[in-house]
């Protein structure tokens, strides 16, 4: 398997459209939403412990997820958001190494990561990242940071 690059991205890579694509075939439409609201600037990932992070296997996009301020939380309380990985690269590791990096970036401001999911995979995979299942209100799981 080739190297994968995860970095923080400042602007919506042009690929993030095939990405899209695929995530709403299969369902989900918070790429769409990603989109929409990068581009209406209602949220571009960059206040304060904000970022957005893509990665990247030989300069194709094939994964994507940020971290924003929980706006149903207190203040030191971070958001996992956004997360999708091309399903040709699921198994490999890639969402791990994506929420790893982006746990590592919310732990330098945020004391807790939330988020929310609705699949049983999602429930799976964040148990496997970490995450606790949380009854809190608007998370279904939580991650305490040290």
């Amino acid at each position: 398997m080739r190297q994968i690059q995860i970095q923080q991205i400042l602007h919506l890579p042009v690929q993030i459209a095939a990405l899209e694509r695929e995530a709403v075939a299969e369902g989900f439409r918070f790429l769409t939403r990603l989109i929409e609201e990068w581009h209406s600037g209602i949220n571009r990932f960059d206040a304060p412990g904000e970022c957005l992070m893509a990665a990247y296997q030989s300069d194709n996009l094939i994964g994507i997820g940020g971290i924003n301020v929980d706006p149903y939380a207190p203040t030191e309380t971070g958001r996992l958001r956004r997360l999708y990985v091309a399903a040709s690269k699921r198994g490999q590791h890639v969402g791990q190494l994506l929420v790893a990096t982006l746990v590592e970036r919310a732990s330098q401001q945020f004391n807790v990561l939330r988020l929310s999911t609705d699949t049983p995979e999602g429930d799976a995979f964040y148990l496997r990242c970490g995450f606790q299942r949380s009854n809190e209100d608007r998370a279904t799981h939580v991650m305490h940071l040290g």
